[in-house]
């Protein structure tokens, strides 16, 4: 992890940001010798099909099933008046 000065920052943005965005490098910004920011690369993303489809692999069938009925059981139908 590189360790730069606020003054570096705001003379060189666009090579730092480069740096970041090319080479997946995390910067620490500091000003008088205090860490004040951390510049880092953006994770990685995933479509909610994508996050789900690992979820449908997880589980088995009788497993998924578990989990419904535990489900089921601790949910009230009933709707109460919170004024009451």
């Amino acid at each position: 992890m590189r360790t730069i000065s606020a003054t570096d920052l705001a003379r060189n943005t666009r090579a730092i940001l480069d740096t970041v965005a090319m080479r997946g490098e995390t910067i620490t910004v500091e000003r008088n010798h205090i860490p004040i920011a951390r510049i880092v690369p953006p994770e990685s993303t995933r479509t909610a099909s994508q996050v789900l489809a690992g979820l449908r692999t997880t589980l088995t069938p009788q497993q998924g099933e578990a989990w419904l009925a535990e489900r089921d059981a601790g949910f009230d139908e009933t709707v109460r008046d919170p004024w009451a």
